[in-house]
């Protein structure tokens, strides 16, 4: 029997832009959390399910357990055990730094199984409501190229004239003398600003919400940077167990424009200025 049959009461969460949540009790007294959305956008959470086994499998950090997805007449949706809200432990940001770069240290074979670990992810997910490509790639620079600016460049065409376009088309060019190959690719949560983060039933640091992928790890440092920045005790933590490069201050602003497209492309104009701003940093 599905957990949706088993539905005693529930209470609406707020928060969130594309997804309704709420707070459901069962039959047998226990509580849980479901998404829902339209029939139609099953697949975003199937998606989303995906990232959080993934990064569950890492036994690194908080992240909660996937009890089930699926969609009926009236709704998709996706239950998730219910994070009952705690006092955050005396070291929160230094064992948060600690676990997310433990995290992208971890290896990809819960994910990959028997194939060999590669830049992108067996399937395609979402970042916000757009698809977001993964094609596996041996190249960092390459996917982050073909996979994550391309097809944001193109959607936001309408936006650009033809001064832009030629700098874009300069900056994807030179792209491999901006960017670096890492030595391995690391599992990012992909999506990892504050509302994506709360602190778990343990006191700790817990992520959700997913765009997972296999990428450089700079890709998640440099989101927790985008709208605002982590207590600078949250680097050095991170630091200690996956060095970050002397070179990372260069590189961010680049993986914020992945962001800030996919911005333009869902919420308009209001982010034209932030994605030149960007492209005339590095053209």
């Amino acid at each position: 029997m599905s957990i949706v049959d088993k539905i005693v009461s529930r209470e609406k969460i707020y928060g969130g832009d594309i997804n309704k949540a709420w707070r459901l009790e069962l039959e047998d007294d226990s509580v849980v959390f479901m998404k829902t959305n339209t029939p139609s956008n099953a697949l975003f959470f199937e998606a989303e399910a995906k990232g959080l086994e993934a990064m569950r499998s890492t036994n690194t950090i908080g992240i909660p357990k996937v009890l089930e997805y699926g969609k009926n007449e009236e709704y998709s949706y996706l239950i998730l055990e219910y994070l009952k809200p705690a006092n955050r432990i005396q070291n929160y940001w230094e064992t948060f730094g600690h676990e997310l770069a433990l995290m992208h240290k971890a290896s990809g074979t819960a994910t990959w199984g028997n194939k060999p670990v590669m830049f992108g992810f067996p399937s395609d997910n979402f970042i916000g409501y757009t698809k977001q490509i993964n094609t596996p790639f041996e190249s960092w620079i390459d996917f982050y190229r073909d996979c994550r600016l391309v097809p944001q460049i193109k959607m936001a065409d309408r936006y650009f004239d033809s001064a832009v376009r030629t700098k874009f088309t300069k900056l994807l060019d030179n792209l491999g003398s901006l960017l670096e190959e890492p030595s391995e690719p690391a599992l990012l949560h992909g999506d990892l600003w504050s509302g994506n983060m709360l602190c778990g039933p343990d006191g700790k640091a817990w992520i959700l919400d997913p765009a997972c992928y296999y990428g450089h790890a700079e890709v998640d440092l440099a989101m927790t940077q985008l709208f605002s920045q982590l207590p600078s005790a949250f680097y050095s933590a991170y630091n200690e167990i996956n060095p970050i490069s002397p070179e990372y201050a260069q590189r961010r602003d680049l993986y914020h424009l992945y962001q800030l497209l996919n911005h333009l492309n869902m919420f308009g104009a209001g982010y034209f200025g932030e994605v030149v701003s960007i492209l005339n940093e590095y053209v």
